[in-house]
């Protein structure tokens, strides 16, 4: 392998990534993003987000671009290609290879009644048992939404694909899902290890829109001739992994055994736990889909806690609380002035709950809330320190949830970005979890690499997959810590409660 190189791309719905690997060191080489601003979403009517999956495919070639700026030479030597995605979407296909409309991606709600309505007449129990989830709004249900309104489109459908499907066809030409992916969509009868054809009966859907099935690390498909010339990368190479966003995150931290969990905390927070047998949360406030390592034989299930309200309220405080007169706060000034407030912001609480309905509330909307606010004595520092707790307060609520399923928290492995760059958040986040927190530097892009190179076998396990990786630090929380966190969130889980009833 001297010198061999894999590509790893991760198609988000702000923009593209690129990560170039050293397959030999597992060093990374080069990274890459495009668009240099957000990727435009369309929402043609409230509630719905649209994306042209041709604008995907235009900033894959940009940001591959930039990567051979950045490495000259080095795109030839790529061995593989692995690709990460934006869970839930829907891409849909003519017999031709077309697309046939924009893609309706993760955060469109027009579907929600359907899949409301299937879960009612399916039946819950036999949904929980099979789905491991309601229908939901996940991608069957949007794709219940084409069928009733756009009747004469839906009748043009070849294929129904994800969006990591899409550059993966567009790579390759070879139509091709996984088991991972279908879950996500709550396509995959996890009791029968198979397509959930009862779901495709009930919603009138074809069998044969369902790509065929392969699994998530393995040769997928190669890169055609056409596909090679127009991103200057080698023809015949395989795209050897796919994964959605949330489980190839937790693969990028090597996240792959019960009792490890893997946290992200940008603009929403997530937390991926890891479970040996199927469980669900009867009421859905938390979601389990099939892990990238799942088997028959070795069950792995991830279970998905996603907090909206994350980052995003840590930068509606900075744009109003940090950017006026003449001096403007950094993010770090923030942290080190809320550093300097007491632990529990002297009884100021905020509930973070301000971008949309909450999945752990059972999809209510109460909003974010101040509560305890003495004017005589807090200042906006307190709002900044009382924000980072309420953050982790919340998902501390979630993953109480998630431990009536089996997950053990001991040990969480984060990346070394957004809100996890704050000391004060790492230090509150290991009180109130009592879980060990590792942080190493690393993306999504630079995951899905890693997982090419176990797809293509040009490594031999997981191990060898993340060597390179690099751990930036971990820390633990003193039992002292642990102990005061616990009286503080206790109170504010009680004000969180009056407030929902």
């Amino acid at each position: 392998m001297m010198d061999s190189c894999l590509l790893g791309l991760d198609i988000g719905s702000s923009s593209i990534k690129a990560s170039l690997l050293n397959a030999d060191s597992g060093a990374p080489i080069a990274s890459a993003f495009s668009p240099k601003t957000e990727l435009p979403i369309q929402a043609p009517k409230p509630g719905w987000a649209e994306q042209d999956p041709e604008e995907w495919w235009k900033n894959v070639h940009a940001a591959i671009e930039e990567i051979r700026t950045k490495a000259p030479g080095k795109l030839e030597k790529i061995q593989a290609i692995g690709i990460s995605y934006q869970m839930h979407g829907l891409v849909l296909i003519d017999r031709k290879g077309s697309v046939l409309r924009n893609a309706i991606i993760w955060c469109d709600s027009r579907a929600v009644p359907y899949g409301e309505k299937a879960f009612r007449e399916l039946g819950e129990t036999r949904c929980l048992t099979h789905l491991l989830n309601s229908p939901g709004n996940f991608t069957a249900s949007k794709l219940a939404w084409v069928k009733d309104q756009e009747p004469e489109l839906f009748r043009s459908i070849d294929k129904i694909l994800l969006p990591g499907d899409y550059i993966a066809y567009r790579l390759t030409r070879e139509i091709t899902t996984t088991p991972s992916g279908l879950s996500e969509g709550i396509l995959w009868d996890m009791k029968e290890d198979r397509v959930a054809d009862f779901l495709l009966q009930y919603f009138g859907f074809p069998r044969d829109l369902i790509p065929t099935v392969v699994p998530t690390f393995s040769i997928q498909g190669r890169v055609t001739a056409d596909a090679a010339k127009e991103l200057g990368i080698p023809a015949g190479i395989p795209v050897a992994y796919r994964a959605g966003d949330q489980p190839n995150n937790a693969f990028s931290l090597g996240v792959l055994e019960p009792g490890e969990l893997a946290a992200t905390a940008g603009t929403s927070g997530v937390v991926y736990g890891i479970l040996d047998h199927p469980a669900y949360d009867p009421l859905s406030r938390v979601n389990t889909f099939v892990h990238v390592n799942h088997t028959s034989e070795k069950p792995r299930l991830g279970v998905l806690l996603c907090l909206n309200g994350t980052g995003i309220l840590y930068r509606w405080l900075k744009q109003n609380t940090a950017e006026l007169g003449q001096h403007s706060y950094s993010y770090t000034e923030m942290n080190e002035q809320a550093a300097k407030v007491p632990f529990g912001s002297e009884g100021l609480i905020i509930l973070p709950y301000g971008n949309g309905a909450e999945r752990t509330l059972e999809n209510q909307e109460p909003g974010a809330s101040i509560q305890n606010l003495n004017f005589n004595l807090h200042r906006r520092e307190h709002l900044w320190r009382a924000a980072q707790e309420g953050i982790v307060f919340a998902l501390n609520y979630g993953l109480e949830i998630m431990q009536t399923l089996g997950i053990k928290i001991q040990t969480v492995k984060a990346g070394h970005t957004n809100m996890f760059l704050s000391p004060l958040f790492r230090s509150v986040f290991t009180a109130v979890t009592g879980a060990e927190l590792f942080l190493y530097e690393t993306d999504g892009a630079e995951g899905a690499a890693r997982g090419a190179g176990i797809g293509a076998g040009l490594f031999r396990s997981t191990t060898e997959a993340f060597h390179g990786l690099q751990l930036k630090t971990s820390e633990k929380a003193e039992p002292e810590m642990i102990s005061r966190y616990g009286e503080v969130y206790a109170t504010w889980k009680t004000h969180l409660e009056k407030t929902l009833s």
